[in-house]
């Protein structure tokens, strides 16, 4: 995710929202043709984004090694089915119960300081899992502070003596991934009781039903949409982390997709492993839109939220400890180690120059990637919005949810569903290249140019969904208006549109530049040789064990992922104001 932002959801929404196209007859097929050149170019994004779907099939059907094969399908693939369906059931469970319950704390009860936790409880979303494992295992070992200080207090002296558990393994990497990634639950279901009727609540207050019956009776079956929507979002999180669950020594299947492909050198293999993990994003999305099915309801009148209850003395005290404390340990704790860190390594021995080298890589692939990813959500959502004035919204609908469903695909799953295409790619340049007397080499395969396109086809969701949002606040009447005057639909976009865009384009570019810095999966599997960014050197610093090294990245790509939390979190407060006002 890639450890993504919530926001990006808007990305999947924009797929999954809209009206199902129907019609099976040659006019509603006719229909769903692309119309104008927006709307090629549309289909165009959007069949080179489902082109490694179907490299990644065609890859799977090719077959692995026979005997490489029939040892991972006999040892590896058993283990690894059964320890990422378990982390997906620990960590469902574990953010349903954190995300919910502290988007009730802070919206039905008033205390000391909820204020603050209200966006405070975002902040674990700017630390990716990979990055509190790697906290945690330096944090919590029984050389390092936590240790130590619990040794002092009982009287022991050596680790031989005393110990706590080892945080590695399937437990750990459990509570761990759900105390990173408890906000997309907390940020959904809170918008959900934000705008919660509160004659509901109250009428079932003054019936004289308890505060608990209210929210399970009442609050909890309204919001279980929006629980179901970030619950989804937070699990497709956890198939597409590999740093965390190598880290903690949990074999899941995205890790075997990475060995098998980077060890045992069997592409079609680790192709066939990919294509079960896609299999489970199918079925989460599904449940997701499951789960959603029925949401819809009907008011006489805008619905008043509800006012939070007053909390006093031991109730408010204890509301604010239970707020505070998946903020502890999902920020607080691994950020404020890093930082340390961090700091008792810059001033002894400086910045080394081969990370200075991985920032700029880092920041380059990651503008890059934001440029081209901006370029196909904007020919996207304008394309939309041309067929939404012509009343033929198909073929544009059908392309903007293709174009939306890397987002949903794990970093390792579409690295390998690129690399055929890409060498396909590669083939015919070098042909043309040996036709004009040139010497072959690799073009896109050798280069950060397949990190780009790789971001491009994961992140497109969030540019999409993001420039969707923005145009679907512009009046259709300022477009009637710019064609009237005989503009072309390019002409409007650039002179009228455009400058209205700038907030959604804006915001949509620092998640996707936020998004590709982070991103470790993909980038592990597609980076050039001898070519580092931040997460990639995370990962090796902590592979061999020097995490005074590693702590200065990791702060780094921290740092970094505030500025969308930030955004964010503004966001949520201005939501809050209005509906209050």
């Amino acid at each position: 995710m890639t450890d993504g932002i919530p926001m990006a959801a808007a990305g999947i929404s924009a797929g999954v929202m809209h009206p199902v196209v129907r019609g099976a007859s040659g006019r509603g097929l006719r229909r769903l043709l692309p119309e104008g050149p927006w709307q090629w170019a549309a289909a165009a994004i959007a069949a080179l984004v489902l082109l490694p779907l179907a490299s990644l099939a065609w890859t799977a059907l090719q077959g692995g090694q026979d005997g490489l094969w029939s040892h991972v399908a006999r040892y590896v693939l058993p283990g690894a089915a059964r320890n990422t369906l378990a982390l997906l059931v620990g960590v469902g469970a574990l953010v349903v119960s954190i995300g919910t319950g502290a988007a009730w704390l802070v919206t039905a009860y008033d205390f000391p300081g909820r204020r603050i936790l209200a966006w405070a409880l975002l902040l674990p979303l700017a630390v990716p899992t990979y990055i509190v494992a790697f906290a945690y295992l330096d944090l919590l070992h029984p050389l390092g502070p936590v240790q130590g200080v619990v040794r002092a207090l009982l009287g022991y002296d050596s680790p031989r003596d005393f110990r706590l558990p080892d945080i590695r393994g399937l437990a750990g990497c459990i509570v761990l991934l759900g105390f990173v990634l408890y906000p997309y639950v907390y940020l959904t279901t809170r918008a959900m009781f934000m705008t919660q009727a509160a004659g509901l609540l109250e009428a079932a207050r003054t019936l004289g039903t308890p505060p608990v019956q209210v929210f399970r009776r009442v609050a909890l079956p309204l919001a279980r949409p929006a629980i179901a929507v970030g619950t989804a979002l937070a699990l497709m999180e956890v198939l597409n982390d590999i740093g965390a669950s190598e880290f903690l020594g949990v074999q899941t299947l995205t890790v075997a997709v990475y060995t098998t492909w980077v060890t045992r050198s069997d592409l079609p293999g680790a192709a066939q492993i990919a294509l079960a993990m896609l299999a489970i994003v199918v079925l989460l999305l599904a449940l997701e839109r499951h789960a959603r099915r029925r949401q819809r309801y009907a008011v006489g009148e805008r619905p008043r939220p509800m006012r939070p209850q007053r909390l006093r003395g031991g109730a408010a005290a204890l509301a604010c400890a239970l707020g505070a404390f998946p903020v502890l340990v999902g920020f607080v704790l691994p950020a404020g180690y890093l930082a340390w860190e961090a700091a008792r390594r810059i001033g002894s021995s400086g910045v080394s120059l081969q990370l200075l080298s991985s920032v700029r890589n880092t920041v380059g692939v990651a503008l890059a990637a934001t440029v081209v990813t901006l370029a196909a959500g904007l020919v996207l959502g304008w394309s939309m919005r041309l067929a939404q004035g012509r009343r033929r919204t198909g073929g544009a609908l059908l392309a903007l949810r293709a174009g939306s469903l890397g987002y949903a695909v794990p970093g390792t799953v579409l690295a390998i569903g690129v690399l055929l295409p890409l060498a396909w790619f590669d083939h015919g340049g070098n042909a043309l290249l040996r036709g004009f007397g040139f010497e072959p080499r690799m073009l896109l395969m050798g280069s950060a140019a397949a990190l780009v396109l790789a971001y491009a086809a994961r992140f497109l969701a969030i540019a999409a969904g993001g420039i969707e949002a923005g145009l679907a606040r512009i009046p259709p009447s300022l477009d009637q208006a710019a064609s009237s005057l005989g503009h072309a639909p390019g002409a409007a976009l650039r002179r009228v549109h455009l400058p209205l865009l700038r907030p959604a384009l804006a915001a949509a570019a620092l998640l996707v530049f936020v998004d590709a810095m982070k991103e470790l999966p993909a980038t592990l599997l597609l980076r050039p040789l001898n070519f580092e960014t931040l997460a990639t050197w995370l990962y090796a610093e902590a592979s061999r064990g020097t995490y005074e090294e590693g702590a200065v990245a990791a702060m780094l790509i921290v740092a970094v992922g505030l500025l969308p939390v930030v955004l964010l979190a503004r966001t949520g407060v201005r939501y809050g104001r209005e509906k209050m006002a």
